[in-house]
């Protein structure tokens, strides 16, 4: 069956490495463990029942528990799937709407992309002087792609 663990967001390679050491040490049942870096806040294990999953869990810091139910793998598959880094669907040139934070509601153009931290340069629109302004890639909204406004010219 596969389980997951619910660990605090930035401590998950800490806890594999504890959780995979106490394992070892104490030869429970856990074949294997998942880490996967856009699921943040997760860690995901195969194990023969709960009790040895929540058995292996006890007394390792960061671990909030156990979901309530085991997962198949659609679950899994669809938690890995919404984890994507939103930078991905965003391109160079396209005009943005910014969600959150001090630029609430103001329209920007996209200079810069950082998939790896993802994070994104924009440049302000509505401005008398344009300022660029780094902020991460959840706090925005696409407005228009920079190719649906190169087709509409």
């Amino acid at each position: 069956m596969i389980y997951v663990y619910k660990i605090t967001v930035g401590q998950e390679k800490i806890v594999l490495d504890m959780l995979y050491k106490k394992i070892k040490k104490e030869s429970l049942k856990i074949p294997s463990i998942a880490y996967f870096e856009d699921l943040k806040g997760y860690l995901i294990v195969e194990g023969e029942d709960e009790v040895s999953v929540r058995q292996a869990g006890l007394r390792i810091p960061h671990i909030k528990g156990v979901l309530d139910r085991p997962m198949g793998i659609k679950d899994i598959e669809g938690m890995i799937e919404a984890a994507k880094p939103a930078v991905l669907s965003i391109s160079k040139g396209d005009v943005v709407e910014l969600v959150s934070g001090p630029f609430k509601g103001e329209k920007a153009r996209v200079i810069k992309i950082d998939t790896n931290k993802d994070e994104v340069t924009v440049e302000l629109t509505e401005v008398a002087v344009p300022i660029p302004v780094t902020i991460k890639a959840n706090t925005i909204k696409v407005f228009q792609k920079a190719s649906d406004a190169a087709n509409a010219s």
